[in-house]
C-alpha cells in the first residue's frame, strides 16, 4: 500500500489525508485560478491565516511556573508562521494539479495576503532569492503530495488502520518503556477505529484509562517513544470539553534509530567474550509477532497494572495467541523481551495456570485470555500452581484490584475542578454583543484593548513599566504589535485570543 498523508501543510511529514469536497481541478490554457482550488485554499491565498491555524509555535508560551518559556525572536516567529502558510498553499496547488509557475503567480500577486512571506523575501533579499525559495517549497510539496492517497470512504480508512495494526504487531517494542508505549499506541488505535481514520480526538485522561496506566507514565511514552518515533503526533491541543486532535502514523526510520540510542530499549545480556560465538546483536532484534487485539482487550484490567503481571505478560500472551507452542528463544523475538524477562514472566503466568509447557515449548491455557487457568482436574496443571479464576482474582492476588476505578475517580475529580475553573474564568469575561442579520445572530467584535502606546514599546519584545521604567515581567509584545498579558491564571493563549477576534471580525464584515 502506498504511503498516505492528511494535513494541508508541510510542517510535519504525513501519510494520509481525509477527502474534502473539491471543485473542478482542470484548468484550461495552463492557468490555475482561485476558482480551481478548494474554498479553504482560496481563502488562505486571498486572506491569509485568519484562524491562526498555522501560528502554533510562532510566539512565546507560558510555562507551568507562570513564566514565559521558549521565547522566539519576533522576526523568527513571523518567518515560521509565513513559511507554514506558504507550504500549505503549495500543497493545495500541487493537489489541484498546478505547476511551480502557477504557485509563483499566486504567491507574488500583490493582492494575495497568503503570499506576504514570499513577497517579503523578494523585497528584502531580491527577486531571485524569492523564486529560489518558492522552488524549494514547491519541490517539498510535490514530493509529499505525490506519495499521498485520499481517503474517499470509511472503508479506505479501515484499510489504512489495518496496515498500521500490522506494522505495530511486527515492530519490536523493547524494554518496559517500549511495552508501555505499545499500550498507549493501541489505545489510540482503538479511538482511530471508532473515528474511522487516522485522525481522531482523545484526551490524556481518556487515553490513560484505556491503556490502564497513569497520566505521568502516559506522557513519558508520548515524549520518549511515540512522538520521536513518528507513530503519533498531536495536531491541536484540547481545551475545555474538547480532547486533543491526534494523528496516527506508520513510524519513521529516523525515529526508530533515535529510540534505539536509549539504553533502556536494549538488553544488557551480551556474551562476556566474542569467542563464545553467541549473540552478536541484541536479543530482541528478531522479528516481532504479537496479537495487538488481545492486548487491547486485556490492558485495561487491574491484573496488568504496575506491580501486577505488567506489560511483559501482555506481550507474552499476545505472542502465544498468534502462534502457540513457542520456546523461550522464540518468545525473545516475537514478544520483544529479554531472555530473563521471558523466563520470569512465564513462571509468573504458570503459577496461575495461564500457560503450560511441554518440554521446551510453551502454550496458553484453553481459557487464558479470559483469565482462567488450568483447574486441579487438568492433568497439565503443575504442582504448586494457583489456578486463576478470572482477571479480577489475579488482581486481588497482586493487590492491584481497584486501581482502574480509583484512576477514573481521580480523573472525574480533576475534570470537575478544571470545568469549575473555566466557568469561573467565563464569569469575568464581558458579555458578547450581537445583532440579528437575516434571522441569525452575528457577533459584534469588541474594540481591541491591547493596542500598545509607542512609549511602551522597546526592543526585544519587553514592555517598560510607565512608572518605574523597568521591563514588566508579565507583559510581552507579539509579532503583530499587540500586547500580551502573561499570568499564571491565563487559560487561553494569544493565538486563541487572536483567532476568536479574527473570526468575529470576519463574520461582522460579511454581515455589514
Amino acid at each position: 500500500m502506498a504511503p498516505l498523508s492528511l494535513r494541508d501543510d508541510l510542517t510535519v511529514p504525513h501519510h494520509s489525508h481525509q477527502a474534502e469536497p473539491q471543485r473542478q481541478t482542470s484548468h484550461p490554457f495552463g492557468r490555475l485560478g482561485l476558482h480551481h482550488l478548494r474554498p479553504a485554499a482560496a481563502e488562505l491565498v486571498l486572506l491569509g491565516d485568519l484562524t491562526g491555524r498555522y501560528a502554533t509555535g510562532s510566539y512565546s508560551r507560558l510555562g507551568s511556573d507562570g513564566h514565559t518559556v521558549a521565547v522566539r525572536p519576533d522576526r523568527a516567529g513571523a518567518a515560521e508562521h509565513g513559511h507554514r502558510i506558504t507550504a500549505a498553499i503549495a500543497c493545495h496547488v500541487a493537489r489541484a494539479g498546478g505547476t511551480a509557475d502557477e504557485l509563483t503567480r499566486l504567491l507574488l500577486h500583490p493582492d494575495h495576503e497568503g503570499g506576504r512571506h514570499a513577497r517579503h523575501i523578494a523585497v528584502r533579499s531580491g527577486q531571485a532569492r524569492a523564486l529560489d525559495y518558492i522552488r524549494r517549497v514547491w519541490a517539498s510539496a510535490s514530493a509529499v503530495v505525490a506519495g499521498t492517497r485520499v481517503l474517499d470512504s470509511r472503508h479506505d480508512g479501515y484499510e489504512v488502520l489495518a496496515a498500521l495494526r500490522d506494522r505495530i504487531e511486527t515492530t519490536a517494542w523493547r524494554g518496559e518503556r517500549g511495552r508501555t508505549a505499545l499500550r498507549v499506541l493501541r489505545a489510540h488505535l482503538n479511538f482511530a477505529e471508532t473515528a474511522g481514520g487516522p485522525l481522531h480526538h482523545a484526551s490524556e485522561r481518556q487515553t490513560a484509562e484505556e491503556a490502564g496506566i497513569s497520566r505521568t507514565t502516559l506522557r513519558v511514552a508520548y515524549e520518549t517513544v511515540l512522538k520521536p518515533g513518528g507513530w503519533l503526533r498531536r495536531l491541536r491541543v484540547g481545551h475545555g470539553r474538547e480532547g486533543s486532535t491526534w494523528y496516527l502514523d506508520h513510524g519513521s526510520a529516523a525515529g526508530r534509530r533515535g529510540r534505539a540510542s536509549l539504553s533502556r530499549f536494549w538488553t544488557t545480556q551480551y556474551p562476556p567474550d566474542l569467542a563464545l560465538e553467541e549473540w552478536t546483536t541484541p536479543e530482541t532484534a528478531m522479528t516481532a509477532d504479537i496479537d495487538s487485539t488481545v492486548i487491547a482487550r486485556l490492558m485495561g484490567h487491574d491484573a496488568f497494572a504496575h506491580r501486577g503481571l505488567g506489560s511483559s505478560a501482555l506481550m507474552i500472551i499476545g505472542a502465544l495467541h498468534v502462534r502457540s507452542a513457542q520456546t523461550v528463544s522464540d518468545l525473545v523475538g516475537t514478544a520483544s523481551v529479554s531472555r530473563a524477562t521471558a523466563y520470569r514472566t512465564l513462571r509468573r503466568l504458570a503459577d496461575h495456570g495461564l500457560v503450560q509447557h511441554t518440554g521446551e515449548t510453551w502454550t496458553l491455557a484453553p481459557r487464558a485470555v479470559e483469565g482462567f487457568g488450568n483447574g486441579s482436574q487438568d492433568a497439565a496443571t503443575e504442582p504448586g500452581t494457583r489456578p486463576a479464576q478470572g482477571w479480577d482474582g489475579v488482581a486481588q492476588f497482586y493487590a492491584t484490584a481497584g486501581v482502574a476505578v480509583r484512576r477514573r475517580a481521580l480523573h472525574a475529580v480533576e475534570r470537575a475542578a478544571y470545568q469549575k475553573a473555566l466557568d469561573r474564568l467565563a464569569e469575568h469575561r464581558s458579555k458578547a454583543v450581537v445583532i440579528v442579520r437575516d434571522g441569525r445572530q452575528v457577533l459584534v467584535p469588541a474594540p481591541r484593548p491591547d493596542e500598545i502606546p509607542s512609549a511602551w514599546q522597546s526592543p526585544g519584545g519587553s514592555v517598560p513599566d510607565p512608572v518605574t521604567g523597568r521591563p514588566a515581567a508579565d507583559w510581552r509584545i507579539a509579532t503583530d504589535g499587540r500586547l500580551i498579558l502573561i499570568t499564571a491564571a491565563d487559560q487561553r493563549s494569544y493565538d486563541e485570543l487572536a483567532t476568536a477576534h479574527a473570526e468575529a471580525l470576519r463574520e461582522w464584515n460579511s454581515a455589514a
